[in-house]
């Protein structure tokens, strides 16, 4: 872990999202001093649903994040699927392992009270500091630091570049990770990805629109139509309509391909899918043009850890950076805590040891760990999008599949990335067991 001269920090995270913010807080939660750096200035935004899910809340609780609705939080009990004409409830599972509950909040919200979490627990934040390149040891090649510029308020550079140095470096910097990208670490072409597109609409008002802003259940649209006899065109995707208890919701479009590849033969204009299946809502949701708040806005979603090495050299990927996106459902930011955390364990316990080659395995073991609890999980969402990217087979599955109980439990568990690792119930026990029996992601 040595870095060849004078530290700036124990260690140096690159981006202040979820991942970013859970590894500093971590990382200055175990004593170390950590440089957190981000090329925005909060509060800002990032494109996502704004849900989380109970494995995301869990980890919100780990790191001691206060949840009270009077803070900005709401709380939802589960999931709403529609499919055609039918609706199923369905409350999030009952488990030992995370919460009865999942929560809403905006991204642009939830990035800046994490950030803040992080400040707090002690690590220093530099924002409007662009990264532009690692910092290399010539004599081996190791990431020891990183090259960075201020920007100013219109995000241009602003002044001379500033080197700051540390013995490990986390690239927290999302999808596109140029940190990792800089290191030869390029995305894989054999791994799921997704595209999703959203935006904001005011629900409660005084002409008589329904209000849904304070709806108790997280909405999935599981087939989606351009028309509103719902005989025409099946539209590629699901939908999603998150409560966000503020006066406004959070209502998007999401679709996944096997294969960057096979994303790209589609030539989808995911916005202009949105489009038509929002004229074809109710018109008491008021999902019109005159309560959108905000564009539509869209982003990649990287899945199934479609970006390694995890850990080599000095340089950790958590979050988007390293692709760690469910192929079930879209959901990043639960993953994205918990590589945080699971990163500065090891950050933390290498400084420990006594010798390189010691150091060196023990952050190596970040990987392991994180490939350990999700590698086969992972692989069954390679396998599930397989299937369901075709519209036809999932019209299919949907019709005939989500009505019987047994599959509605299953599908409760994997679109909730929540199911007992451990003991459980049978379908707990099912889905474990498959993570362990098929080839880690």
């Amino acid at each position: 872990m040595r870095s060849g001269g004078r530290d700036d920090a124990d260690v140096i995270v690159v981006g202040a999202g979820p991942a970013g913010s859970s590894t500093a807080h971590w990382c200055a939660s175990a004593g170390l001093d950590v440089l957190l750096l981000d090329k925005a200035s909060f509060p800002r935004d990032k494109v996502c649903g704004d849900g989380l899910t109970p494995r995301a809340v869990g980890e919100l609780a780990r790191m001691g994040v206060g949840t009270r609705q009077e803070d900005g939080w709401i709380r939802n009990e589960g999931l709403r699927v529609v499919a055609g004409a039918r609706s199923w409830e369905l409350p999030w599972p009952d488990l030992d392992s995370f919460p009865g509950y999942g929560m809403a909040r905006s991204r642009m919200s939830l990035d800046h009270r994490l950030a803040q979490h992080a400040q707090a627990s002690g690590a220093k934040l530099l924002e409007r500091t662009k990264v532009t390149r690692p910092l290399l040891d010539e004599r081996d090649g190791r990431v020891v630091g990183v090259r960075a510029q201020a920007l100013d308020a219109q995000g241009r550079a602003d002044g001379a570049e500033t080197v700051y140095r540390a013995p490990v470096v986390v690239a927290a910097d999302g999808v596109s990770s140029r940190f990792a990208t800089a290191l030869g670490n390029t995305r894989r072409d054999d791994r799921p990805l997704g595209t999703a597109v959203r935006t904001y609409f005011r629900t409660s008002s005084d002409d008589g629109a329904t209000s849904r802003h304070e709806d108790a259940w997280m909405e999935s649209h599981l087939e989606l139509w351009d028309g509103a006899s719902g005989a025409s065109n099946l539209l590629p995707g699901y939908g999603w309509i998150f409560a966000l208890g503020d006066g406004t919701a959070n209502v998007g479009l999401g679709a996944v391909s096997s294969t960057p590849a096979r994303q790209s033969a589609t030539g989808h204009d995911y916005r202009a899918m949105l489009q038509a299946w929002l004229r074809n809502t109710p018109p008491e949701w008021g999902f019109t043009a005159e309560n959108q708040v905000g564009p539509v806005r869209g982003a990649a979603l990287p899945m199934g850890f479609n970006r390694s090495p995890l850990y080599a050299d000095g340089a950790v990927l958590v979050g988007d950076a390293a692709g760690m996106v469910s192929p079930f459902n879209g959901e990043g930011i639960a993953y994205a805590l918990q590589a945080g955390r699971v990163a500065a364990d090891a950050i933390a316990q290498a400084r420990t040891r006594a010798t390189d080659d010691a150091r060196e395995r023990t952050l190596g073991s970040y990987a392991d760990r994180m490939r350990a609890d999700l590698g086969g999980y992972y692989t069954l969402g390679r396998w599930f999008v397989r299937l369901i990217e075709h519209p036809q087979i999932m019209r299919i599955c949907v019709r005939h599949g989500l009505p019987r109980p047994v599959v509605m439990r299953f599908v409760l568990k994997l679109l909730s990335d929540c199911y007992e690792p451990r003991g459980g119930d049978w379908v707990d026990r099912v889905i474990a067991g498959l993570t362990r029996v098929v080839p880690a992601a």
